[in-house]
């Protein structure tokens, strides 16, 4: 099968997240309902599906941001209710204070963190450093009012590698960028997780960056009472070859299966509408 190989979960790997029986709502609207998931130690995980089905709700959900409304989520064996995990993040909004430069903004991460254990010409040269590794050495004394959207993105990414937790959570955080620069950030990714052993929870709608990205991808679809998940593994093994995989028949079946996966529930649910709309108009 080429580069096709069946991937195991290592039993003796431990969890870095336990997500149980996780339930959200807006509004008295459901939108996560008895969701569980489990993230090794050093895994990459994608999540992926339709705009509003949840994933972004629940990568805040991980992060400590929101709680849940029912069900437990821990990190390394710590609730989020009792501790906010340490994490790197990135969201879409990139959230940068717009008086700081982007050296600044990482500085100043980096100072809530260590806690004084870096003087402030360490914590100047590790933001230089990550920046460089985003392509944005020539931007770092600029603002955030000075920059396009994707130089935005990239500060944002560079101040959460910066951080140095060893669990990153990342919501899109290539969309803004244009082709060449996100092959660059996907590459430098897959190298930070692989050296440094970070556990990512990555989400994204490119069902190619998905594959190319993830040990195992998680499916969000709409359902009709809340999200469906379906995981499943990637079946490539690292590190891959970029025009060998995207070229090969196996990655093109493997694109299917997954999007049909994915795309189920929603077309379950138009079809409950549907038939909900069909009956309702004959009463």
């Amino acid at each position: 099968m080429g580069q096709i190989m069946e991937l195991h979960h290592r039993q003796d790997v431990k969890n870095k997240i336990e997500a149980k029986s996780i339930y959200f709502g807006y509004q008295g609207a459901e939108i996560l309902k008895n969701i569980n998931i489990d993230v090794k130690e050093g895994e990459f995980l994608v999540l992926m599906g339709p705009s509003g089905c949840g994933k972004s709700t629940f990568l805040r959900l991980l992060a400590g941001l929101e709680q849940p409304s029912k069900g437990e989520i821990t990190v390394n064996g710590v609730s989020s209710t009792e501790k906010t995990p340490d994490c790197g993040v990135v969201f879409q909004d990139y959230s940068l204070f717009p008086w700081l430069s982007n050296e600044e903004n990482i500085v100043l991460a980096l100072k809530q963190k260590l806690k004084g254990k870096k003087t402030k010409k360490e914590l100047q040269y590790i933001s230089q450093e990550y920046l460089g590794l985003v392509q944005l050495g020539h931007a770092v004394k600029k603002y955030p009012g000075q920059m396009s959207g994707g130089m935005k993105q990239r500060a944002a990414i560079a101040r959460a590698l910066a951080f140095g937790s060893d669990l990153m959570l990342m919501d899109e955080p290539f969309g803004a960028l244009d082709p060449v620069t996100r092959i660059h950030l996907q590459d430098l990714l897959l190298q930070i997780s692989r050296d440094q052993k970070r556990t990512i929870v990555f989400v994204t709608h490119d069902a190619d960056e998905a594959i190319y990205l993830a040990d195992r991808i998680v499916m969000f679809s709409l359902g009709s009472e809340g999200a469906i998940t379906t995981s499943v593994d990637v079946p490539f093994e690292k590190p891959r070859n970029r025009k060998k995989l995207f070229g090969s028949s196996e990655f093109t079946r493997y694109r299917d299966h997954i999007l049909t996966i994915m795309n189920q529930g929603l077309l379950d649910t138009l079809e409950e509408q549907q038939e909900v709309g069909l009956y309702g108009d004959r009463m």
